[in-house]
């Protein structure tokens, strides 16, 4: 197909139509390409530069008359190009809603063809509800099959109230065995249950038969004496205890009382005391006393001494210092005494 020369060369105004489409001059980028379509018939590209759109570029359409020589502006539009970031595919809301999504002012819609339900009249045997077909005369107008019922007793026992849940590890009996767990009617009463215990994290939730938690009515824990002492008793009443919190001041230490003075009479006495004393001799008691030789008539003889007395030497010297003590005590005396008469 041969190039038309006016079209392709009609850049200019296929910018001008660009930018009046996106409303802004900064928003249309540089001349990507020119293609033709048809006789007569080119788009020309322009990158766009508006946030987000990457990969989209403006596309404008380039027409003429025959045998007229100018170009004509057909359309102008954002188009994606190869590469574009796209939103993903369009679904119905009906394909597109989840478990878990549904909230109190939604209503589901209507499935005709639903797998997991079977008309209410088919149902036979221990699910058949027998009950309501008598009191009403009619039954459900569909009910769970045996599809349905195994669909949901397998997402059940999957679920985290089901075998391998932490608590039914943890736990030493299974909901089976509790007192609290309600069997199920039908089918489902041999792998389910609802558990009716208000301490439990599953009270009002269905459970299966070998879950388990820590609120089974049968166990207990093992009982052990404090190792602390018993606390003293505290005593509450109404009275009020006023607490003083300011230190209390010390208090003063009382001063030494002087001792009377003695006359010169018991001061001599006892200045006579400590002579007596010292004139006793010394000697510790347990101490032995080693034996000195004695020199008698040119033979030298060992003398020994009992325990705690002097020796003839040393007695002979303690008796001396002894009197010359008492002499002067005794003249200590005498000269006070002119003076207390005066």
């Amino acid at each position: 197909m041969a190039k038309d020369a006016v079209l392709i060369g009609a850049v200019d105004l296929a910018r001008e139509a660009a930018i009046e489409a996106a409303g802004d001059v900064d928003a249309v980028g540089e001349h990507l390409s020119a293609t033709t379509e048809s006789e007569r018939l080119v788009t020309h590209l322009f990158a766009c530069a508006l946030p987000g759109y990457r990969g989209w570029v403006w596309s404008v359409s380039l027409a003429r008359a025959p045998r007229q020589k100018a170009a004509t502006v057909c359309e102008a539009h954002l188009v994606p190009a190869d590469d574009a970031l796209l939103a993903p595919a369009w679904v119905p809301w009906a394909d597109r809603v989840r478990p878990g999504d549904l909230e109190p002012s939604m209503v589901l819609p209507y499935i005709p063809d639903d797998a997991r339900l079977v008309p209410g009249y088919e149902v036979s045997g221990e699910d058949e509800d027998a009950m309501e077909i008598w009191e009403l005369g009619l039954g459900r107008a569909r009910a769970l099959g045996s599809e349905g019922r195994s669909e949901v007793a397998d997402r059940w026992y999957r679920g985290s109230h089901g075998p391998n849940a932490a608590s039914a590890i943890a736990s030493a009996s299974p909901c089976s065995t509790c007192a609290f767990f309600i069997p199920l009617t039908g089918s489902m009463r041999l792998r389910f249950g609802a558990c009716s215990n208000e301490w439990s994290p599953s009270d009002g939730k269905v459970v299966s038969v070998d879950h388990g938690c820590g609120a089974h009515s049968e166990t207990d824990v093992e009982r052990h004496s404090t190792q602390w002492p018993d606390p003293d008793p505290v005593f509450e009443n109404q009275t009020a205890v006023t607490v003083d919190l300011e230190e209390a001041e010390e208090e003063p230490e009382p001063e030494p009382t002087p001792e009377p003075e003695q006359p010169a009479d018991e001061a001599a006495e006892e200045s006579t005391e400590p002579a007596d004393e010292a004139s006793e001799p010394e000697t510790p008691d347990d101490e032995p006393v080693a034996p000195e030789p004695v020199e008698v008539d040119g033979d030298v003889v060992e003398t020994e001494v009992a325990p705690g007395e002097p020796l003839p030497e040393d007695a002979a010297a303690e008796t001396t210092e002894a009197s010359e003590e008492l002499a002067e005590a005794t003249d200590a005396a005498t000269a006070s005494e002119p003076e207390q008469r005066s």
